[in-house]
């Protein structure tokens, strides 16, 4: 068994946007009893001990818990190297400074498009000038920062436009992630799900921009999973580097894992009741789908078994309602037909123009 490299930390999951494109769970009322500041840095100590190197901070919104530059100092003097995971909104400069003081290392910002309409609408509500305000910021305090944009059918027409603001705004990364539709994004897929003719133009304009740019911006491009052929290998397989801590404490072997975990009966792990090193290495969670010993034809048999570990298990509990099957997006999946049904659905020229997505709610915060 590795040793874990990566941690998610899911510090809340309130937000003052309401993309509807979000992974985050849809009974979000379940995951309101936060953990608390001592809490996440007991959390924080413990992953340092397994030789966890690097801390994601994420939510929701990160920047709503007003202890955040403190949860940052504690991670830092641990040595880990700590990203910043943020909407921008509540990243003004006063946070700002306090942050670079406690030792955060990077900054990933997100934006939604790039013009003004578009990226509110996505986003839900006013935030456009103040992502170009914070990407300012940012660059102010001699932060490396990586813009993450989540592409989906609304916004994939404007990549070379975001991809030249992206580069206007002086990012060092940009990663371009078509929606991985858990969540939210799952109750909006047939609204977001892009066609064969605008990944084709995007993949295009996406290569154009790598060549002219060259080494001034990095630009990682990632097709959605229903277009390929193979499964990527989801989080480099079932607890196997990474893993997700939630706001309530609750320990996932991936970010949108919560409803596999209840699917298949089993109870969730939480940091309030364990130690991570038991989560880690012991717990039937992390275990489940843990190497390929649990595998099913085609996987057991497939010579791809370790590049890819059978694909993503969310996927395939979300649409065929058991985790342990091969992730239909596998050409090779006897469930591949629910795949190809969505394409064939989403390139259908008579389908209506996208709608109105389901908005995210901002659950508020309880700790």
């Amino acid at each position: 068994m590795e040793q874990p490299f990566g941690v998610l930390a899911e510090l809340t999951y309130a937000c003052p946007l309401h993309c509807g494109y979000c992974s985050n769970p849809v009974e979000m009322e379940r995951y309101r009893n936060e953990l608390t500041t001592e809490e996440w840095q007991r959390v924080f100590a413990e992953a340092a001990d397994l030789g966890v190197l690097q801390l994601h901070l994420s939510g929701g919104e990160p920047m709503l818990r007003k202890d955040i530059t403190e949860l940052v100092g504690t991670a830092h003097d641990l040595g880990m190297y700590t990203n910043l995971i943020t909407s921008g909104l509540g990243f003004n400069r006063r946070r700002a400074e306090a942050l670079r003081e406690a030792g955060l290392d990077h900054v990933q910002l997100s934006i939604q498009a790039d013009e003004q309409t578009l990226s509110d609408k996505i986003a839900g509500t006013t935030s456009f000038e103040r992502k170009q305000e914070v990407a300012e910021l940012v660059q102010e305090l001699d932060w490396p920062m990586t813009l993450n944009v989540v592409l989906h059918r609304q916004n994939i027409d404007r990549i070379g436009g975001i991809l030249e603001m992206a580069h206007r705004m002086g990012a060092d990364r940009v990663e371009l992630a078509n929606t991985q539709y858990y969540g939210w994004a799952g109750l909006n897929r047939s609204q977001l799900m892009p066609t064969r003719e605008q990944l084709a133009e995007a993949e295009t304009v996406v290569r154009e921009a790598k060549e002219r740019l060259g080494t001034s911006m990095e630009i990682i491009y990632v097709i959605p999973d229903y277009y390929s052929s193979y499964p990527k290998p989801c989080m480099d397989g079932w607890a196997r580097r990474q893993f997700t801590i939630i706001p309530t404490g609750e320990a996932l072997p991936c970010p949108t894992a919560h409803e596999v975990i209840r699917g298949h009966g089993l109870d969730p792990v939480t940091v309030r009741e364990h130690s991570l090193q038991w989560i880690w290495e012991s717990s039937p969670v992390f275990n489940l789908f843990r190497g390929t010993d649990w595998m099913p034809e085609p996987c057991s048999s497939c010579p791809r078994k370790e590049i890819d570990f059978g694909g993503c298990r969310c996927q395939a509990f979300a649409l065929t309602g058991d985790a342990a099957r091969t992730d239909p997006v596998c050409h090779l999946s006897p469930d591949h037909e629910l795949v190809t049904g969505a394409v064939e659905a989403a390139n259908d020229p008579t389908r209506p123009q996208p709608g109105e997505l389901i908005p995210r709610p901002n659950p508020g915060r309880r700790s």
